[in-house]
Order: C-alpha cells, then structure tokens, then sequence
C-alpha cells in the first residue's frame, strides 16, 4: 500500500507547506497550520455544471430578463437583499454566536414554505433542539423540512429528492465530504462544500442561504474564497446586552450594499423595527450639552441619529481621542479644525464621540454634526431640540455641500424637527423647503447659528491672589 502522503495548510490564508509550522510565513498567523491530505493523493470533488449554456454564447445574443424575486416575509431582510430572493441565489450570513442568524433565516423559511417545501439543514443542533426553537418562534408551516445532517453529499441527495423552494445550511464550517479526508472547518473541506453547493443553487435554480461562523475579529472564519464565491454576504451585529441587531449587506451581486435591516430581538424572536429614526432617538437626553442630530443616508432609506459628545479636561499628559461610530482619525481631524480656524481650545481635553444606537456614520456628511456636539459640551451649551445640522467640513473650515438632501429633511419634518443648518450650496439647490433653512459656508457661521455670540469657556485662575 502507498504511503499516504500529505501536507499542511493554513486555515486563514490558504498557504501550504510540507511540514507543520507554529506560525504561517504567508499570513502571519499562530496555530493555523492543519494537516491534509496531498492533491495527488485525493480524489478532486467535481463541481459539476453550474448552469447555463454548454458552449460559448454572445453576450448579445443573451437573453435578459428580470429576475423574480421571493419575498421572506421579513420586509427588513427583503430591503437588505435588495428587494427578495433571487432565485439560485447563494446568500453567507455571518454574525458572532448568539447573534440570532439561526432565528431570522428560520423564520424567513416560514413564509416562504407557504409557497412549496423548504429544507432547513442543521449541523448544530439535532432535530428536537430545531424544534423546540421553531415553537419558541411560532413556525408552524407544514412544508418545512428539518434535516440534521453534516454529510454534504446526503444533503445535496436529499435536496435533489425533495427539490425545495430554498435551501438553508446552518452551518458551512460543519459540512464535510468523506472522500476529503480532512476536518469538518478546515479550508479543504469549506471550500469543497461551498463549491458544490454553488453548483447545486445555479443548475437548479434553489436560492441557498449560509450560516458561517466568524473569527474573533468579526470576520466570517474560513478562506476569503467564500466570500468571492458568494453572490451575497450579510453580517448581522449587535450587541449582545442590547434587544437591538443591525443586518448589512458588505457584497450584493444583485442589490445595493448600502441598505441596512434593524431588527429587535424579543422573547418570541427577532421583530422587525419598521423606524429606526424614533429607535434611535427614542432615549435622546432633553436639554443636555454634546448632543446633536443629523440625518444619514442607508442605501435609499433616510436615518435620524443623535451623535453626542464630551469634552473633559485631561487627567494624563497626552488628550485623548475617543470614537465610537465616528473614524477616530476623522474626531482627530475635526478637533484641529476647530482649534485652528475657530479658536477653540480642545489642546488640553479629552474627546470621546458616541453614536448612540450602535449605527456606524461613514459619510462626511456628519463632519458638522460632530463639531456641534464638541462645541456644545466644552462650552456646556445644548443645541436646540429641534434643529437638524447637516455638512462636510473641510480642512480650510469651509462647509461643503452634501448629496441627496430632500429626503433627509423630509424624514427630520416627518420627526417634528423644524430647524436645519446645512451648507449654503445645498440650501440653494432644494427644491421644497420642508424646515427653516439656515445656510451657512464656514465652520464659523455654523456655530453662530447653533450657539449665537457665546461667551468663551473660562478657565479657573491659578496662583496667588
């Protein structure tokens, strides 16, 4: 009998090497390195045909078409997916443990059984644990199809023989295919799995869903070619002490990825927040100083957000620059402009920048918004409750224009805001004047009208009387 021979890959990076290795020359990573058995040793797992014409066709003799899409009841995750399920879609959905991944596609699976079979497909849990949570959830649907199994090539036999509507894997890192030899989560065999199942959605045109599991960085564990082979990739966060869970879409081959669902998870399960801005703003302190509202667009959907600040004098040698939902550099940056242009002296404090809710503000847009919250707690002075500030800041202390400013300020009418300070080009390009506009160009005008002449913050005397 011929030896068997193999080799040692690395699970994050895809390196390979003849001998272990405590650490991968490739990637850099500690205790990655699994043994597996060598390609000339190893029967290749086929593909197989992934749809489509069996010879080269012109891209103008393609016929095109739109593609229908199945609705999965939940209007949030529908948004994030860009309208539905397409169908022969394959759709990874990550998220820390306990996040709630195995609760929202269950419960999508429901609505759409409505319309023929569904097979659920559990390597975690054994049927009577699936069940129990689809009673806590209230799934009833009679076409749903629970299957706990971890042999890829019995579940994709079995989805043959059923031939469902969709099909869900919970999850990738615990499907196996015997003939690999190699752990369940190790690169070979994820990689393996996913091809076949990608194969399986595109010839039969069943939308797959994919639960993964993720590193201690937050990223989806495995090899990055899960991700490239994929037609969408949905990261649901939250924090685990809040009700609240955020789902984004960080690839969409048929949507936008801008869009973001918002969900609340209760005792029956995830419910769907159909207004963010009121959940964002629902705990928004009355009256206090650091606060400020700005209004941020997800994809296509208008969102209100508070972001709130606080300025301290600093206990140590060097200030320190907090941020949390804001880039960190961006706060660093935004100080400096104020003290440079505006003259106020933030040299000596420390700056720790929130936004509340647990929402991540990556458009500029929020520049003034965040210098209104510093200004605002350094000199203990709160801003209006009802005025909504809008605008990029730029280097030079000029306030420049943001896009698509109509349906912001239709949102904040619709919050009871009556107020807005926005950049001067904007102001003079919209069209319906919802609010009180008060354009401004400058840094300087800008804080003029939120706080008016105020006086400079005093600072206590030292030394002898």
């Amino acid at each position: 009998m011929a030896k068997l021979r193999t080799h040692f890959s690395c699970q994050a990076c895809g390196f390979q090497t003849p001998k272990w290795l405590g650490r991968c020359t490739d990637c850099g990573g500690w205790n990655t390195l699994v043994e597996e058995a060598s390609p000339t040793e190893q029967r290749r797992a086929a593909w197989g045909a992934a749809g489509g014409a069996a010879r080269p066709v012109r891209l103008v003799d393609v016929e095109s078409e739109a593609e229908p899409r199945r609705r999965t009841g939940l209007g949030e995750l529908d948004r994030v997916l860009g309208g539905g399920v397409v169908p022969g879609s394959l759709v990874l959905l990550g998220g820390d443990p306990g996040i709630g991944k195995s609760t929202l596609l269950l419960q999508a699976v429901e609505h759409l059984a409505a319309s023929g079979p569904v097979l659920y497909v559990s390597g975690e849990e054994s049927l009577r644990q699936t069940k129990l949570r689809a009673e806590r959830l209230g799934v009833k649907a009679p076409d749903v199809h629970l299957f706990a199994e971890t042999d890829a090539d019995r579940v994709l036999a079995s989805a043959e023989a059923l031939k469902p509507l969709a099909l869900v894997v919970d999850s990738i890192q615990t499907m196996y295919l015997a003939e690999l030899g190699s752990a369940p989560g190790t690169l070979s065999q994820v990689r393996e799995v996913a091809g076949r199942l990608m194969a399986y959605a595109k010839r039969s045109g069943v939308p797959t869903f994919l639960i993964g599991h993720v590193t201690k960085d937050g990223s989806i564990a495995g090899p990055r070619v899960l991700e490239h082979m994929v037609d969408t990739v949905l990261y649901f966060e939250g924090e685990r002490g809040h009700a609240f869970r955020i789902l984004r879409a960080h690839k969409n081959r048929f949507g936008s990825t801008d869009e973001i669902g918002v969900f609340e998870m209760k005792g029956s399960g995830l419910t769907e927040v159909a207004d963010p801005s009121a959940l964002f703003l629902a705990e928004r302190p009355a009256g206090q100083a650091g606060s400020t509202v700005t209004a941020t667009l997800s994809g296509t959907r208008p969102l209100l957000v508070e972001v709130q600040a606080l300025v301290a004098p600093t206990g140590y040698g060097t200030a320190r620059r907090t941020a949390i939902g804001v880039d960190t550099n961006r706060v660093a940056l935004l100080a400096a402009v104020l003290e440079k242009k505006e003259d106020v002296q933030l040299t000596g404090c420390d700056l720790f920048v929130n936004v509340a809710g647990g929402l991540t503000l990556s458009e500029p847009a929020s520049d003034l918004a965040v210098c209104a919250s510093l200004v605002s707690s350094l000199r203990n002075l709160p801003l209006d409750s009802h005025t909504l500030v809008l605008g990029e800041v730029g280097l030079a202390g000029e306030v420049r224009a943001v896009a698509q400013p109509e349906p912001r300020l239709a949102e904040a009418a619709k919050r009871g805001f009556t107020r807005v300070v926005l950049p001067a080009a904007t102001a003079r390009r919209l069209e319906t004047r919802r609010l009180d506009v008060v354009g401004v160009e400058t840094l300087g005008e800008a804080l003029e009208a939120l706080f008016g002449a105020a006086p400079r913050p005093r600072v206590a005397a030292t030394g002898r009387g």
